[in-house]
């Protein structure tokens, strides 16, 4: 049976209601109420549960706020996962939003609160992403971290924003002559080469030139500027091989290494590269490459054309030459059919073509 006891303050005056269950077989659980009511009610369905066989302890989630589970998740989970410092303003929205509750309290409701009221601010891939991060430290906690969570990771429950139709940007009539001549003509003497190769392998900007970011501890250095932190080096001679025709990639997007076969036309513009002495293949970085090349889109006439658009017209030029999928995902290092496909889009009149 369950004991229901009264607690006062230094007057003797009754603060709040205890309720304390010891039943053989069960840890002794003890909760505080505000009315006697409350405390019976709450007795009463956990002596319930206990003798159904269904009791979860809620003492760790009901001490464990949504902020410290994914402060611990950031501390000790993400500085292990590739990409993981994209995650970090995640973080920060997700503790801004939620972070008050503790995870007993969390439900389904709050989370599609939470959605809605960010999808007012930013893009559904961004609610997308951070609602994922919170199901992952959820997850974590209740399978590794000992913290139950009597009615399940809420997150599963929350439908997630639908994401909008995947850009189809592809080079269109004279686009890439036009890009490649003011490429030539740009004060930086990498850029052309860049797109070139990107067009030819279907790399990643991050996999193909050097990339900084913002350090997430937001350090600034003796000038007050923010510290930056190297995210990739970008391809290294010492893992081209001109022989082979192949660029080794120990370290992408997606965690696993790859290696890239090279057409003739990417050999050629290695072929002419110049070799460094801190050993990357293109003497620029990400920031740099991006303004040049956003620089000569605006003098070539061409309009909403990214650089990451150059990979989705290389992966559609894949299956233009006759790659299946698999061959294909093997080069650009997708690891689910449904990725490839929304980096695909063929041309009707190039499949035209190929119906005799």
């Amino acid at each position: 049976m369950a004991t229901i006891r009264s607690r006062e303050d230094q007057d003797g005056l009754t603060i709040g209601w205890q309720a304390q269950i010891k039943r053989k077989g069960f840890p002794m659980v003890v909760k505080t109420f505000r009315t006697k009511s409350e405390a019976t009610h709450w007795a009463t369905i956990t002596e319930s549960e206990m003798m159904r066989g269904v009791f979860v302890s809620r003492s760790e989630s009901e001490r464990t706020t949504v902020e410290s589970l994914i402060d611990r998740y950031a501390r000790e989970v993400l500085p292990a996962q590739k990409g993981g410092h994209r995650e970090v303003s995640r973080v920060k929205h997700i503790k801004e939003g939620l972070g008050k509750y503790s995870l007993a309290a969390l439900t389904s409701s709050l989370v599609a609160d939470y959605r809605d009221a960010r999808l007012k601010s930013v893009g559904p891939q961004s609610v997308k992403h951070e609602l994922g991060l919170l199901q992952r430290a959820l997850k974590k906690g209740a399978q590794e971290w000992g913290i139950a969570l009597p009615g399940g990771i809420p997150t599963f429950m929350v439908k997630k924003p639908s994401l909008p139709a995947s850009r189809n940007r592809r080079l269109v009539d004279d686009e890439e002559g036009r890009l490649l001549t003011t490429c030539a003509d740009a004060r930086n003497p990498w850029l052309r080469s860049v797109v070139v190769f990107a067009i030819e392998t279907a790399m990643r900007a991050g996999e193909i030139v050097e990339t900084w970011k913002q350090d997430p501890s937001g350090a600034l250095d003796a000038n007050g500027k923010h510290l930056q932190v190297k995210v990739s080096s970008g391809l290294l001679w010492e893992n081209v091989d001109l022989k082979k025709r192949t660029a080794h990639l120990p370290k992408t997007k997606n965690g696993e290494a790859r290696t890239v076969p090279l057409s003739s036309r990417a050999v050629t513009v290695l072929d002419a590269l110049p070799r460094s002495i801190d050993g990357r293949v293109f003497g620029m970085t990400y920031e740099a490459m991006k303004q040049a090349f956003d620089r000569a889109c605006n003098r070539a006439g061409i309009d909403d054309l990214r650089f990451h658009d150059l990979r989705h017209e290389a992966t559609s030029r894949l299956f233009e030459k006759g790659f299946n999928p698999m061959e294909a995902a093997t080069i650009t290092g997708h690891k689910t059919l449904q990725m490839l496909k929304r980096y695909t889009h063929l041309r009707a009149e190039d499949l035209a073509k190929r119906m005799g």
